[in-house]
């Protein structure tokens, strides 16, 4: 996402909204190994509440999984 950093003279100049992602390495238990994916915090969030086999059940379905 794009906008601006406004400073306290209201110039406006242009910068990124980047995703807060980082690398963490999460416990498969179907599988019974670790996987390591890129997730957001806001996806952390969501595997701790719905569970890591849910969402990456859900995550296939839409064609969000880059499997290597």
């Amino acid at each position: 996402m794009i906008g601006n950093n406004v400073s306290h003279s209201k110039r406006r100049t242009k910068r990124e909204f980047a995703p807060n992602l980082q690398s963490k390495r999460f416990w498969l238990e179907e599988e019974n190994r670790f996987v390591s994916l890129k997730v957001s915090c806001a996806g952390m969030r969501t595997i701790n509440k719905n569970g890591l086999a849910a969402v990456l059940k859900a995550s296939k379905a839409k064609g969000l999984l880059n499997l290597v």
